[in-house]
Formats: structure tokens, sequence, C-alpha cells
């Protein structure tokens, strides 16, 4: 955080939590790599938040995706139609997985 993004965040809030909730709480953080104070704000403005963990299947859903655009355009008229289904299929998985 930059010396100025400090100089703005001076109010502090306080929030009673039970010890369960704080303990998902900060799991939940620590799945998108952010503090908990990071997290939260996150959470109360709407921003999206994604774990590693899903960030790594979309990128490799993403290269499956080229892969099977290459394999289109390589055999274009034989098997088109069932490579661009796949094709398909591919990105809604990447459009689920980025809405979550």
């Amino acid at each position: 955080m930059s010396n100025s993004e400090k100089r703005l965040k001076t109010v502090v809030l306080t929030i009673r939590v039970a010890p369960a909730e704080r303990d998902m709480l900060r799991q939940r953080a620590a799945d998108v790599n952010k503090t908990l104070p990071a997290y939260l704000v996150d959470c109360g403005l709407g921003r999206r938040t994604r774990t590693v963990v899903n960030e790594k299947i979309i990128n490799e859903l993403r290269r499956l995706g080229e892969l099977q655009r290459n394999l289109c355009k390589e055999y274009n008229g034989q098997l088109g139609g069932e490579y661009i289904a796949v094709l398909l299929e591919i990105v809604a998985a990447i459009r689920r997985i980025g809405d979550a």
C-alpha cells in the first residue's frame, strides 16, 4: 500500500463476530490471498474476489480452449461441429468460474 493510500485510510471500524465466523472469514481472505481487512472491504464494496485456485483453473481452461481452437482450424471440415461444441463448453466453464 502506498503512503498516499495509508493517509486516506484513517477510519477504524470495529465489528463483532463469533469465533467460528472469524475463522471462516480469515480462511476466505487467505483463499483469495488478501488480508482480512482488505477482503472485508472488497466484499462490502461488492468487488469480485477470486481464489488463487480459480485463477489457475481459468488459466488452464484458457490454454485448453486455445488448443481446441487450433484443432478447429486444423480440421476445418471434419469433426468441426464437435470441436466447436467442446470449445463452447470450455468458454462456458470459464464464465461460470469467473462469476463465482
